[in-house]
């Protein structure tokens, strides 16, 4: 009796030859098709350009004014006074109030100061702040003034709430440090 060697069979194989080439084209094909979101940085309206010989510089009573300085230990000083961050909206809110029924050239002006060297999240967590105690009395005002709250206002009764309330920030240039 002869014995027949039995061949033995390979197992199913997939070719991976062009599979580093696949994955090449899926890395590819996902980078240009992704949006990559870019912070553009902080919203703010600015006012027109007047050149400085047709400025007029008008002189601030202390009461319209809330002086605003961060500095470059991270001290935060409402009126110098030292507040911590979450405060400034409360303190401000009491004051934006008090200013409400006044012509527009008594209302509150918030200065915003920092230091060259002051942290800019410290900076930035301090403008929300000042920005969310005008928001918070604008709400106020309209539930008081409309019985609604400021985003179901009509675009004419929203219009007299920000004349009523209007955000008035002076950010100020930041001073230099000497090294």
């Amino acid at each position: 009796m002869v014995k027949i060697k039995k061949r033995k069979l390979g197992g199913a194989e997939i070719p991976t030859s062009s599979m580093a080439d696949i994955a090449f084209l899926l890395l590819l094909f996902f980078l240009v098709s992704t949006v990559i979101d870019v912070d553009t940085g902080i919203g703010l309206t600015l006012p027109e350009y007047v050149p400085i010989e047709e400025q007029q510089f008008v002189p601030l009573s202390k009461d319209r004014l809330a002086a605003l300085l961060i500095n470059e230990n991270g001290d935060v000083l409402l009126n110098s006074e030292i507040i911590a961050i979450p405060q400034i909206a409360n303190r401000l809110t009491e004051r934006i109030e008090s200013k409400i029924g006044l012509p527009s050239n008594k209302k509150l002006v918030v200065s915003v100061k920092t230091d060259r060297k002051t942290n800019y999240n410290l900076y930035i967590q301090s403008l929300d702040q000042v920005k969310s105690a005008y928001f918070s009395v604008r709400e106020n005002y309209a539930r008081v003034k409309f019985g609604k709250d400021i985003d179901k206002l009509t675009e004419e009764e929203l219009s007299t709430v920000r004349d009523e309330i209007p955000i008035i920030i002076s950010i100020a240039e930041p001073e230099q440090v000497n090294n």
